[in-house]
């Protein structure tokens, strides 16, 4: 489990990567051309899905509730008006620290997770890394429909993909 746990986390490095480099040979006005849509814009998208990568990073870490919350702000300001190529240096940033975070661990060490509203989740980090492939899985999705609404196509990101590619 261990050994997929850690591919999957590579699938969703591969996966960020194939949606950038595929933005940025479009027209520059496509990553933030405000449209009508789950998020206003897929520059948005590509934060969110950072923000949330960077979150359970720090909460599998021991943060608190308030120390994500500060991190939330850190990661908006950080942000801010961020380039393509900018984005992309944050995600392998954080792949790299998601890289040495899971280095010494049993990755199906099941750890307890409070949350305020919804309680406490027992989780493996195996299955964090699941909800972080998923997750950014989903918000491609709606990338692509972004790019389609915008009259470009998108990119091939399905997990046979990266498997044919590895």
């Amino acid at each position: 489990m261990s050994h997929k746990a850690l591919q999957l986390l590579e699938y969703h490095v591969w996966a960020n990567d194939r949606i950038i480099n595929h933005l940025k040979a479009l027209p520059e006005e496509t990553y933030r051309s405000v449209i009508q849509s789950i998020f206003p814009s897929i520059a948005e998208a590509l934060v969110h899905i950072y923000r949330i990568d960077s979150r359970w990073l720090h909460i599998m870490s021991g943060g608190t509730f308030e120390q994500i919350l500060a991190l939330d702000k850190q990661v908006t300001e950080a942000t801010e008006g961020i380039s393509l190529d900018g984005i992309q240096a944050l995600y392998h940033e954080v792949a790299e620290k998601y890289r040495t975070f899971y280095s010494d661990k049993d990755l199906d060490a099941l750890k307890e997770y409070p949350h305020p509203t919804y309680g406490v989740m027992k989780a493996s980090y195996a299955d964090i890394i699941q909800h972080l492939s998923n997750h950014g899985t989903y918000h491609r999705g709606n990338i692509t429909a972004m790019l389609r609404q915008q009259g470009h196509p998108g990119v091939p990101t399905d997990y046979a993909f990266f498997l044919y590619e590895i």
